[in-house]
């Protein structure tokens, strides 16, 4: 028996019958990010690498031996969608290999070290409004990892403003209070935060289409120009 993204534990017996016991294909380097949301959690925390994981399923959440994994290095503008696309792939290759290699009686399932775990708890809609007061690198990390839901926001306007896609463009605290509009142009909005500057670079209002910043730029530049400073609550 083999299952992904399941989050149920199975029983003891149901764990007892296949001959290999129950196999689980786990987007992270169990075990590190147990839990409900690794791929969000791992690219919130900014890891730099992730991975796949094939373990044996126990009675415990993610708890079980390893029979092999595989890392994989996020790249620079990774968001949770393209992550899993890629922990797709590579789950599925990872699969054939084991099972090949179990067939072959190659496999020496290993036990984690509890010690060093650490638990993706699931995505809150809460968690999704941007504060200014976080660092631009944390920020951006977070709104790559709320990509493609449940999408990081800001009050603007006196609308929820999702943020899409954004970059961090210096790490120097800026003088400006976090949350200030810095500058707006075609190429960008860049905001202060509590550390640096925060480019954001795909927008959507309410009731409308996800935008480039060029596309919201030239929609919106009046208002840009007379709203400097996003805000905390409505």
């Amino acid at each position: 028996m083999v299952v992904a993204a399941y989050g149920m534990l199975l029983p003891k017996e149901v764990l007892s019958i296949p001959r290999y016991g129950c196999l689980n294909i786990h987007p992270s380097l169990l075990p590190r990010w147990r839990g409900a949301a690794p791929i969000q959690r791992t690219i919130l925390a900014g890891d730099p690498i992730t991975g796949v994981t094939i373990m044996q399923m126990d009675a415990g959440l993610d708890t079980g031996p390893i029979l092999l994994q595989r890392p994989y290095q996020i790249g620079e503008f990774e968001t949770s969608q393209s992550l899993h696309d890629k922990m797709a792939t590579l789950g599925a290759d990872c699969l054939i290999e084991t099972v090949n290699l179990l067939a072959k009686n190659s496999l020496t399932p290993q036990s984690q070290q509890d010690e060093l775990a650490t638990y993706a708890t699931k995505i809150t809609k809460e968690e999704a409004q941007i504060d200014w007061t976080q660092t631009a690198q944390s920020l951006e990390c977070k709104i790559r990892s709320l990509n493609p839901k449940p999408v990081a926001y800001t009050l603007w306007n006196e609308q929820r403003l999702k943020i899409w896609m954004a970059k961090t463009i210096s790490t120097e605290i800026s003088p400006e209070t976090p949350g200030t509009i810095l500058q707006a142009s075609p190429e960008g909005i860049d905001v202060a935060t509590a550390n640096g500057v925060l480019r954001l670079l795909a927008l959507q209002l309410p009731g409308g289409k996800k935008l480039s910043v060029a596309d919201f730029y030239h929609a919106k530049q009046s208002q840009l120009k007379l709203t400097k400073k996003f805000s905390q609550s409505l």
